[in-house]
C-alpha cells in the first residue's frame, strides 16, 4: 500500500437525486483527487441503511444537504492513502467514520481527524452495525439519562436499530427494560432481556403502569408528536426523557421545522414547571459539534473518540451483540431500502451495504 495517493481514484456511488422512491437512486462513477492536507483515503468495506436515508429521501432531515448527494450516514473501511500533515502510520488501519451523508459509496476522502479506528478482532460489518447506533444510544444511555443498575427504563421502538441497542446498553448498565415493538419482533427482545408490549396496544400507558406502577426512571423516545407527552407521563416523579427522533412525522408534507420547534417547546416548557423534579431533553448525535478547526469541534472529536471506542470494547468482550439483518451489494442500495421500509420487516438489526 502507498502512503500518499498520487493518481486519482474512481469511486462507485449511489446517488439521491432528489424526493425519489429508493427505486429513483441512482449509481454513478466520479475520480477522486489524491488526499488534500489533513485528509485519508478510505477504501470502504461497510456501509449501512439507517433511518436518516428514509428521512432523507422525503426531504424530512433537518441539515439535510440540498439534492442531488451521496446517502450514508456512517462507514467502515480501511485507510488507502493520505494527505499532507497526515500520520503515514494510519494506511493499512480499519477505521470508522460518522459522516452524515457519503457512506454509499466504494471509496471516500474523510478528514483524517474524524476516523476512529477498529479494535483487531472486530470485523467491518459487525464494527458498522454500530458506528451511528451504538454511540447515539450510548450516549443518551450514559451521558443524556445516566442510567444505573437498579433503575426500569422504557424503550419506543425497541425492534430497531437504535432501539435494539438502547435495550443491550441499559441491561448492561443493570436497568430493567421495558421496550415496546411488534409482536413479531417480542421473541427477540425477550433474548436481549427486554419486557415486550405491542406499540399497537391501545391500553400501551396501562400495561407500562403494571410493569412500573411508580413509572419509569427514564423514556427513550423516537417517535415525537403525542408519544413525547405519553413518555412525558409515564416517568417517575425524578426521571427523564430523551426524545431523539420525530419518525411519527416522517410521511408528513409540511416542512420538518414545523415538527420540531413544537417538540422543542414542549421539551423546554416541562424543564421550567416549578414543581418538577423531572428532566426531559432531544439528543442530537451532532450536538456541540461546533465549527472545522475550533475548540467545539476537537472536544466533541474526543467524546465521539472515546464513546464509540468504548462501544466497540462492549462489542468484543461479548457484551454488546452485531446484530445483521440482512446483507447486499452496494448496487443493490435500492433494495436495501425498500426493505428497511417495510413494514412486514421481521429481523432484528442493521441493513448492510457492502461495496
Amino acid at each position: 500500500m502507498k502512503a500518499t495517493a498520487e493518481a486519482t481514484v474512481t469511486a462507485t456511488e449511489v446517488v439521491l437525486p432528489g424526493k425519489v422512491a429508493p427505486s429513483g437512486l441512482r449509481l454513478v462513477r466520479r475520480a477522486l483527487p489524491a488526499p488534500a492536507a489533513g485528509q485519508a483515503l478510505v477504501r470502504v468495506e461497510s456501509t449501512a441503511v439507517s433511518f436518516a436515508e428514509s428521512a432523507m429521501r422525503r426531504g424530512r432531515y433537518y441539515g439535510q444537504p440540498a439534492f442531488p448527494f451521496v446517502p450514508g450516514y456512517d462507514l467502515v473501511g480501511v485507510v488507502e492513502a493520505v494527505g499532507p500533515r497526515v500520520d503515514r502510520a494510519m494506511v493499512g488501519r480499519r477505521v470508522a467514520a460518522l459522516t452524515k451523508t457519503g457512506g454509499w459509496t466504494t471509496a471516500a476522502l474523510l478528514t483524517a481527524a474524524d476516523l476512529v479506528e477498529v479494535p483487531d478482532g472486530i470485523g467491518p460489518d459487525e464494527a458498522e452495525t454500530l458506528i451511528v447506533n451504538g454511540l447515539t444510544a450510548y450516549q443518551m444511555v450514559h451521558r443524556s439519562a445516566k442510567v444505573r443498575a437498579g433503575q426500569t427504563v422504557l424503550i419506543t421502538g425497541a425492534a430497531g436499530g437504535v432501539g435494539s441497542v438502547l435495550v443491550q446498553l441499559a441491561r448492561d448498565a443493570g436497568a430493567r427494560v421495558i421496550g415496546t415493538a411488534g409482536a413479531r419482533h417480542h421473541e427477540a427482545l425477550r433474548a436481549l432481556g427486554a419486557e415486550p408490549i405491542d406499540y399497537r396496544d391501545p391500553k400501551l400507558a396501562a400495561r407500562v403502569r403494571e410493569l412500573a406502577p411508580d413509572g419509569v426512571d427514564a423514556v427513550f423516545d423516537h417517535l415525537g408528536g403525542k408519544s413525547v407527552t405519553l413518555s412525558y407521563r409515564l416517568l417517575n416523579r425524578t426521571g427523564t426523557l430523551v426524545s431523539y427522533s420525530i419518525a411519527a412525522a416522517l410521511d408528513d408534507t409540511r416542512p420538518v421545522l414545523l415538527d420540531f420547534l413544537p417538540l422543542l417547546a414542549k421539551l423546554t416548557f416541562w424543564n421550567h414547571l416549578p414543581t418538577t423534579h423531572r428532566h426531559a431533553s432531544f439528543y442530537d448525535v451532532w450536538a456541540g459539534a461546533g465549527k472545522p478547526d475550533s475548540a467545539k469541534r476537537e472536544a466533541f472529536r474526543t467524546r465521539m473518540r472515546t464513546d464509540l471506542t468504548h462501544v466497540f470494547d462492549l462489542l468484543r468482550d461479548g457484551r454488546l451483540t452485531a446484530t445483521i439483518a440482512a446483507r447486499f451489494p452496494l448496487s443493490e442500495a435500492a433494495a436495501a431500502m425498500e426493505l428497511s421500509e417495510s413494514s412486514g420487516r421481521t429481523n432484528l438489526g442493521k441493513i448492510i451495504l457492502a461495496p
